[in-house]
């Protein structure tokens, strides 16, 4: 460190104060152009403007390795269950009873009135199931109980009712209830062509044919079964046969002639008995 001495000239004559000494840091030895500092210049000046403090940085690896070992693991042991068996289902949903409402429309009361007893007889009997009818929200109410011993025969019950109330035969509805394959396919004339007033109706009579013929005849070569209600269409069948008995249809909506789809579903019908 250099000391200087700066003289202090006073106001008053002939008194002089005494000097004050400055301090001044040093420099580098050698003065270099700007740009033209060397590395131990740089070095040096960094030292003096941290303070060459090493041991304050550095990390201690063996605190390190204590933190991360004190860190727990994920417990993938807790989310792994045993399958459940099928007496654990059977006897879990017997001990809550559920419930199903099917609405029944205004047009199928007396039909649903006439053939009670071939709804609730296989109902009760056989599924094990509580049926009633309330006549005051016009649905009919399934209920399990501890006597219904399959998981899924309330969803078979709630379809049999729902085909029963599409417009279906008691009898042919039956199926959906004892037959595991079965299914209800619906749509409607719009959703294959755009059709109004007189066109409509043809459409319709090329479906159902004179005396039902046309109708019938697509059921026996599909094997399904077919309702007719006003521009909607309902089949009762087995997926593959579903597609035959629908594709029938969309050809007779769109314009085919008859006999040319009678033709179509004949050669269809005796390619399905050769793969039965």
């Amino acid at each position: 460190m250099v000391r200087a001495a700066a003289p202090v000239a006073g106001a008053s004559k002939g008194k002089k104060k005494a000097s004050k000494e400055v301090e001044i840091p040093a420099g580098p030895k050698h003065k270099h152009n700007l740009g033209e500092e060397s590395d131990d210049d740089l070095i040096d000046a960094a030292d003096a403007a941290v303070g060459n403090d090493d041991d304050d940085i550095m990390i201690d690896s063996e605190a390190v390795a204590e933190a991360a070992a004190t860190v727990p693991e994920p417990m993938d042991e807790g989310l792994h269950f045993a399958p459940a068996s099928a007496a654990t289902l059977a006897a879990g949903s017997s001990n809550k009873s559920q419930l199903r409402k099917i609405p029944i429309p205004p047009h199928r009361l007396t039909p649903l009135r006439r053939d009670w007893a071939k709804i609730y007889t296989p109902l009760v009997e056989q599924a094990g199931l509580m049926v009633r009818m309330n006549l005051r929200t016009k649905c009919v109410e399934i209920k399990s109980s501890k006597h219904t011993a399959e998981a899924g025969v309330l969803q078979k019950a709630s379809d049999f009712v729902k085909a029963f109330a599409l417009g279906f035969e008691a009898d042919d509805a039956l199926a959906l209830l004892r037959l595991d394959d079965l299914y209800v396919d619906s749509f409607e004339m719009k959703d294959v062509k755009t059709l109004h007033g007189d066109h409509l109706s043809r459409a319709i009579g090329r479906i159902a044919g004179k005396d039902g013929r046309t109708r019938f005849a697509i059921e026996n070569a599909s094997r399904t079964r077919i309702v007719l209600a006003d521009t909607k269409i309902h089949i009762l069948g087995a997926f593959q046969n579903i597609r035959v008995a629908r594709d029938a249809i969309v050809a007779l909506i769109m314009g085919s002639p008859p006999g040319k789809v009678y033709a179509k579903l004949r050669t269809v019908s005796a390619r399905m008995r050769q793969r039965a």
